[in-house]
């Protein structure tokens, strides 16, 4: 029992290690004077002048607080799954930030950030994914994670039923999987559990920085600033792409202030 415990304890504070290790140089990354902004919507206005969107079911609305997206009211259901895609492709490196809000009360179903979203290429699945919005009019999960390449930050997230052991966790995974990638080998540690976060009505800055080598991913809000980082190992890296928005069905948020940086070329 002594044994199991000093496991689970080593554990959690690696991961806590992990994520402080990472906060000196995500300061100097985000501070850098290399960043261009690209993207910017303060979501209040027409969302389809940016945005396009996968999914018939999924309602967007912009008020004066931003831009609701709610996915469908039914649970598994995949045509009640919903994805909003930026118009606009970024490439290198990337800097998102944006504020978000829950506006559900679930303890089920999963938010999904898609950073550089592009196809396989191979088959109907061009490397420009606005060349195939018809194939997911029902955006079931296996046609994004069998058929882009992307990387996949789940936040505000929890498992598809009510009696799962954790309360919520942020996870990254980087898509595809093939014939030689299961599932289960597209994760990228650490996974990161009860984190406190994203309650429903609180607003939340979130930065997403993406390089060569390492993920960052910070929350602020609700009297709590939290950092998380990831190193970037694969073999293949994510260079390009459109960001997007998941709602598993069930879930809504509000968004506002969504803005997008690259690097400034050398």
């Amino acid at each position: 029992m002594r044994f199991e415990y000093y496991i689970i304890c080593t554990l959690v504070l690696a991961i806590q290690g992990h994520t402080l290790l990472g906060q000196d140089e995500f300061k100097r990354v985000n501070a850098s004077e290399n960043w261009v902004l690209q993207f910017s919507d303060p979501c209040t206005e027409n969302w389809q002048d940016h945005w396009f969107l996968d999914g018939k079911i999924a309602t967007v609305k912009n008020g004066e607080n931003g831009m609701n997206f709610r996915a469908g009211p039914v649970n598994r259901n995949d045509a009640h799954h919903a994805v909003l895609w930026t118009k606009e492709s970024f490439e290198g490196d990337v800097k998102i930030e944006y504020n978000y809000s829950r506006t559900d009360s679930q303890k089920i179903n999963v938010n999904i950030l898609y950073i550089q979203a592009t196809g396989i290429g191979k088959g109907p699945y061009q490397k420009d994914i606005s060349q195939w919005n018809s194939l997911r009019e029902v955006p079931a999960m296996s046609l994004y994670f069998k058929n882009m390449k992307t990387l996949h930050v789940s936040y505000a997230a929890y498992g598809t039923d009510h009696d799962d052991l954790w309360t919520d966790y942020i996870r990254v995974r980087q898509y595809p999987v093939t014939e030689n990638i299961k599932f289960a080998d597209i994760a990228i540690q650490p996974d990161f559990y009860d984190t406190g976060l994203f309650l429903p009505g609180k607003t939340y800055q979130i930065t997403a920085i993406k390089t060569k080598t390492k993920l960052f991913f910070t929350v602020e809000g609700d009297g709590k600033f939290r950092e998380y980082s990831w190193d970037l190992n694969k073999p293949e890296g994510i260079e390009e792409g459109r960001i997007g928005l998941r709602h598993m069905y069930t879930r809504s948020a509000t968004y506002s202030d969504f803005k997008v940086w690259i690097k400034r070329k050398k």
